[in-house]
């Protein structure tokens, strides 16, 4: 199966939520003519990944986060989402009455949210949020498909799991490196467990293909690309005579 996968590439400024809103509203009506299946903005894009600043605490935080439920920036791109028939991976700060998560909020064709993903792991700045629990999987038209953050990538695990618990493809929205060592590293990270990652960044959009290949790495001033990947790659290649997950040996790995 294929679809059609838009990055949007677009820098926010640091807690400017309404700029950056009206920033994201104006890429997603230059990729709707393109009628993706996916649109992914990069993490914390509604914020600005303002995280980074030094003056602001685990409490301060709160001030750019948004509660999706009542929030009018949520609102409008979920009824894109609705109007133009793709699911939304949406990168803000959501507010919670324990404090801040680096969130990606999930949109379906409807414009129905159908769940979000918590960054889980946290180092340096990021500790200023609350760490998710969860690495869950969505259930989608196309199949399931995983979400993970930014550092997320960095532990083989994330993907692992993620492709073992049925992700043919997985969405990362991101804001920190994406040069030669990233390329490197989501290459690996497809190829040794047989997924498509679509990694979005301000200023690069990369998808690696099940193969290890480089199926996108766009850094254009564009704004935003616009991918087809053929889902069935995944399932012909997790099906080989010889594949990575099931060759597996997880009675010798350590936990």
């Amino acid at each position: 199966m294929q679809i059609r996968v838009a990055q949007i590439r677009v820098t926010p400024e640091k807690g400017k939520l309404d700029a950056n809103h009206a920033r994201v509203m104006a890429a997603l009506d230059q990729v709707a003519p393109h009628e993706p299946d996916v649109v992914v903005t990069s993490e914390c894009f509604l914020d600005g990944y303002v995280v980074t600043e030094e003056s602001l605490t685990a409490e301060s935080l709160l001030d750019y986060a948004v509660d999706p439920a009542d929030s009018p920036y949520v609102d409008d791109v979920s009824h894109w989402a609705a109007t133009n028939g793709a699911w939304l991976i949406f990168g803000c700060m959501r507010a919670a009455p324990e404090g801040a998560y680096n969130t990606a909020l999930i949109f379906d064709r409807r414009g129905e949210s159908v769940g979000r993903y918590d960054k889980t792991h946290l180092q340096k700045h990021d500790l200023k949020f609350r760490p998710g629990n969860a690495l869950p999987v969505f259930d989608s038209d196309f199949g399931p498909f995983g979400v993970m953050i930014c550092a997320d990538r960095r532990w083989p695990e994330t993907v692992r799991t993620l492709a073992l618990k049925g992700a043919r493809v997985i969405f990362n929205p991101t804001y920190g490196m994406h040069k030669e060592t990233n390329l490197h590293m989501m290459r690996t990270r497809s190829y040794e467990s047989e997924v498509f990652i679509a990694f979005t960044h301000p200023a690069l959009s990369l998808v690696t293909g099940p193969k290890g290949e480089i199926v996108c790495q766009d850094d254009s001033d564009a704004g935003f690309s616009i991918t087809e990947i053929d889902l069935s790659e995944v399932d012909k290649i997790r099906s080989a005579e010889y594949s990575h997950l099931k060759d597996r040996r997880p009675d010798l790995y350590v936990t």
